[in-house]
């Protein structure tokens, strides 16, 4: 007992000079937690609080550690930042103590760890890195002109998703949003605005493969075409060459059920179809036709199965509206399953049809066909309240999986279907639909649809990397993902313009802090971090100085620590707060939001494969199309430069082609930036140009269009100054008690078409509270546009313009308003010019916070025009907002006016000239000029809507009323019939006017006037 005594008062008195605890006394720790603080909040500009919790200080090894709480681990770590904490903080340290070797540790990690890798000019850590070699990717398209993407995302496989969607909640026998209707949009259908639209079209142009758990494609119309059975106007064939066609041994894709119950699984009701592959001999191919309802672009999806002598080269080619496009399938992965290949444009009565060969480059292996499926379809899954009870309370992502009480109805409900479009349901009927065992979306056991949700999302990408060289010891699909994404916007209110801004979180601590693979889960915080960084800088640099960034939360919400593969859970904004989503609505912020969080994924990939990266280009700018011939017309363009990416230079352009209504074709290659181009007279030729590189490809320019008659009347140029998307109208009060959007002002553009708006805001008072989502307090908003597609600014009105020029015997060519202003492109050529105006207005986004875009005229244009009319020629302008852009807007000029008077000989008389949608031509000396029109006035899916489209007048002498507002008689539209030239000035815009075949009458009426 004695021994014992004294051996551990030995080991004491040893603990005390080696490890001397009493030697940072709290007033220096007081000091070091001061400037820990002060970094906190001098990189993030908001408050927190970082203190030390405890250190350790070795006296012999002459070492000192301090551990500070996890709100240091909150910042974005460099090397400089790190280098400055150990700087500064050496110098509080004590005595002797400063001269010891200082560690300094938050959320369990040595501050230094906390750089990712991509920031690190050494000592990488190997540990972090999972970057698995794949020769063959899940899908290839063989007809992309751009070729691979090298420096881009090639070769590379990325899960995502968007928040939330509608469900069944069983507690109340419905279904509903699993967010509150706020500021004319639901957060279930408003990330998807930017993951839809934006982030899978940029990740995919830089070559990667993007799998959802959630429907993509927003057609409500779904074909299934299946050998055991398809949809009605389609046909499955069968042609067998040198080897045939039989059954799989497993079961397949079928669709015997117009819904689904709970565990019902549509991949295993069927059969599928096998057959050999062939090097050289006679193919064997399955045709799988089918006829659309109507023209439109629809995704299209394949299933087969994957087995163990699959092929990775299954040859499938989409025939469509504008040719044939190849791709090859790696059917070695992903089978069971619905694989996305594209979208493409069908028409009805056309000769659409998916074709699979058995053509490979190795002969003997196995080509699987099961089904294709065309377009988004309805939700067919049916729910309703489990029989053997529900779970009463919904778990939050972040909180522990435990089962809560439940509860049984006494309501004998039947199963019901949402009766929505299946891309607004959640992710855990479109896993069904998509043959996903029950076993990764069914978590709660049938017991609670909400959990089972955002549970199952990263269960479902584990599934998907099961098998492969990320997941390799787990069952699944054996896709090698490199990592997962899950988009969300968050909740909480702040008064005013205070912006709640941008969070991310991740998670490490689990199983050990590594993936099943060993790899080390700080990979997620590398990620978190390059993308937050960049939508902070790319969102400060082009909408908003003040843009808040949030902290980096290591947490433990199930889709951040479920994935065994790097992830983010990205909280982007407050959909709750307004000034948050005064840019959350505009579609320009949308685009940069996306582009950063792709610039992000881009840099992560390139630090985990130690490969260089180059940034896909920026849309081209300054666009024109004009004859250089009878039958020829030369394209030119300037890139637009990417002054935050000095990689992001196009090396060569893509040209896509189409003639008169069909589709775009594949495209051909061009290395400069103009090309020169064969046509057909009488018809319409219409162009697009996508910039390219090795990172990838850029979305799309505007779309110009050119028609050369056979009999042509004259030349006409057509202008595109349209270029506008935006948010809603906006407004706040001086004393800030009311705010909100008011879409009986503007509704905004929408880029191409927005699929998440669900109605009106009607609360507008701001100290109205949320309740439930039922009752959403400030910003609540109806629910009568839901899953209404709404149509924008196509950046396609050349086309439609051209044909009622072409129907009145008129050639045309078209161009950008910017290749006029920048000289690309003189007026002086054409007799006649259509200036687009569309919505275009000189607007700001938010609060202003960045100078306004988009007005109608600038003072270079204004002296071009001026030029023009008084050399002889005519112009034709219309718009919604043609005359309040000079008269109604603050920033506007007496220049402004004088010049719309002098020149085009009009004046504003009301900016809200009417509201009913209808105009009638007016007595005038212009015999042509006849007829009733109407525009589309509401949002709808066909044209964006003019709300109030504007009453001028005439000014000065020869200048007439051609047509008026039915409901009112004010002024619509005017000409003036001068000496030297003539103007007319629509205050509607032409290609809002319902119907085509209206749409040229109005236009050959003017046209005559014109001549």
């Amino acid at each position: 007992m004695k021994k014992t005594t004294l051996v551990t008062t030995f080991i004491f008195l040893c603990s005390i000079s080696i490890f001397g605890q009493q030697a940072i006394d709290n007033t220096y720790r007081i000091k070091i937690n001061a400037f820990l603080t002060n970094v906190y909040y001098e990189t993030l500009h908001s408050k927190a609080t970082v203190q030390i919790d405890s250190t350790a200080v070795n006296n012999r090894k002459k070492t000192v550690e301090l551990y500070v709480n996890p709100a240091l681990s909150y910042l974005p770590m460099r090397e400089n930042t790190v280098r400055h904490i150990y700087d500064s903080v050496r110098q509080y340290l004590p005595g002797q103590i400063k001269k010891y070797r200082l560690a300094i540790y938050s959320d369990k990690q040595e501050i230094s760890n906390l750089i990712p890798n991509f920031y690190r000019t050494a000592h990488k850590d190997k540990s972090r890195i999972i970057a698995p070699k794949v020769k063959t990717p899940l899908v290839t398209n063989l007809s992309d002109p751009a070729g691979k993407a090298g420096k881009g995302l090639a070769n590379n496989h990325i899960a995502l998703w968007q928040s939330h969607g509608y469900y069944y909640e069983q507690k109340l026998g419905r279904w509903e949003w699993q967010r509150a209707r706020i500021f004319q949009t639901v957060e279930d259908l408003y990330t998807q605005s930017y993951v839809v639209p934006f982030l899978v079209p940029m990740l995919e142009n830089a070559g990667a493969n993007v799998l959802l758990p959630r429907e993509r494609d927003y057609n409500k119309t779904e074909l299934i075409i299946d050998n055991d059975g398809s949809s009605p106007a389609t046909a499955y064939r069968e042609t067998s060459g040198s080897e045939a066609w039989r059954n799989t041994e497993n079961p397949g894709f079928a669709n015997p059920k117009k819904v689904y119950l709970d565990g019902e699984n549509p991949f295993g009701m069927g059969s599928a179809r096998q057959v050999k592959t062939v090097a050289k001999g006679k193919e064997s191919v399955v045709e799988w036709s089918f006829d659309v309802p109507q023209k439109g672009t629809y995704g299209v999806y394949v299933a087969y199965q994957s087995t163990k002598n699959s092929a990775d080269d299954a040859c499938y080619t989409v025939h469509h509206a504008g040719g044939e496009t190849r791709f090859a399938v790696n059917q070695q992965m992903g089978g069971g399953t619905w694989i996305f290949l594209g979208y493409f444009p069908f028409e009805p009565g056309k000769e659409n049809k998916v074709v699979l060969s058995n053509k490979s480059r190795k002969a003997g292996r196995t080509i699987v066909a099961d089904a294709v499926k065309v377009g988004g379809g309805m939700g067919n899954i049916a729910r309703m309240p489990n029989v053997r009870g529900f779970e009463s309370v919904n778990a939050k992502s972040s909180e522990s999986a435990t089962r809560t009480q439940t509860s049984v109805t006494a309501i004998p409900y039947s199963p019901e279907t949402s009766g929505y479009p299946r891309y607004a349901e959640g992710s855990r009927y479109w896993q069904q639909w998509a043959g996903i065992p029950d076993s990764i979306y069914n978590r709660s056991e049938g017991k609670n649809d909400y959990t089972d949700d955002y549970a199952s999302r990263g269960v479902w990408v584990n599934y998907l990397a099961g098998g492969s060289p990320v997941l390799p010891k787990a069952e699944g699909l054996k896709i090698p993902i490199d990592l997962a994404f899950a988009f969300h916007s968050d909740a909480g209110t702040l008064w005013g313009d205070s912006i709640v801004g941008t969070l991310g979180i991740y998670m490490t601590h689990f199983n050990d802090e590594r993936f099943e693979n060993g790899t080390s889960r700080q990979a997620s915080r590398d990620l978190t971090e390059l993308i937050m960084q960049q939508i902070t800088d790319d969102v400060r640099r082009n909408f908003e100085p003040d843009w808040t960034r949030r902290p980096m939360w290591n947490r433990s919400y199930a889709e951040a620590r479920t994935p065994n593969v790097p992830t983010m859970l990205l909280e982007l904004l407050s959909h709750q707060n307004f000034a948050d989503m005064r840019y959350g609505l505009d579609p320009a912020f949308r685009f940069t939001v996306s582009r950063a969080v792709y610039k992000g994924m881009l840099k992560f990939i390139a630090s985990q494969y130690n490969r260089p990266y180059v940034v896909q280009p920026l849309p081209v700018k300054d666009f024109a199309a004009a004859f250089s011939g009878d039958t020829e017309v030369e394209l030119s363009w300037q890139p637009t430069p990417d002054p935050s990416e000095p990689s992001a230079q196009p090396a060569k352009y893509i040209v896509y082609t189409r003639i008169d209504g069909g589709g775009f074709d594949n495209g051909i290659v061009v290395t400069s930036a103009q090309c020169k181009l064969p046509i057909e007279k009488d018809k319409i030729y219409s162009y697009r140009v996508v910039a390219a590189n090795d990172g990838g490809k850029s979305f799309p320019s505007e779309i110009l269009s050119v028609c050369r008659r056979s009999n042509q009347k004259s030349e006409a140029l057509i202008v595109n100054g349209f270029t506008r998307v935006s948010a809603p109208f906006s407004f706040t009060t001086t004393n800030d008690s009311i705010a909100g959007f008011a879409g009986i002002v503007d509704n905004g553009v929408p880029y191409i078409s927005d699929h998440h708006f669900t109605g009106q805001m009607h609360e507008f008072r701001r100290v109205i509270p949320w309740m439930d989502d039922d009752a959403a307090g400030f910003g609540d908003s109806n629910a009568d546009y839901e899953t209404t597609e709404i149509a924008g600014n196509t950046f396609d009105y050349p086309y439609v313009h051209g044909q009622g020029f072409a129907e009145a015997g008129y050639s045309f060519v078209s161009c950008s308003a910017a290749a006029v202003e920048n000289g690309t492109v003189s007026l002086s050529k054409y007799r006649l010019v259509d200036w687009i105006l569309g919505k275009q207005r000189e607007w700001s986004v938010a609060r202003g916070a960045m100078p306004p875009k988009y007005k109608t005229f600038s003072p270079e244009i204004q002296e071009i025009v001026t030029d023009y009319c008084n050399g002889g020629g005519n112009i034709l302008i219309s718009g919604a907002f043609v005359g309040s852009d000079f008269w109604d807007n603050p920033r506007a000029t007496d220049r402004d006016r004088n010049w719309a008077e002098q020149t085009l000989k009009f004046k504003l008389r009301n900016s809200n000239g009417a509201v009913a949608g209808k105009i009638k031509s007016a007595a005038s000396p212009f015999a042509s000029i006849v007829g009733n029109y109407e525009y589309y006035n509401t949002p709808n899916s066909e044209s964006y809507a003019v709300e109030h489209p504007e009453a001028i007048e005439p000014a000065g002498n020869n200048a007439y009323t051609v047509f008026r507002y039915a409901e009112n008689n004010r002024s619509a539209g005017i000409i003036f019939k001068g000496e030297k030239y003539r103007s007319c000035v629509l205050g509607f815009p032409i290609e809002a006017i319902k119907d085509q075949h209206k749409k040229n009458e109005l236009i050959g009426g003017i046209l005559k006037a014109m001549e």
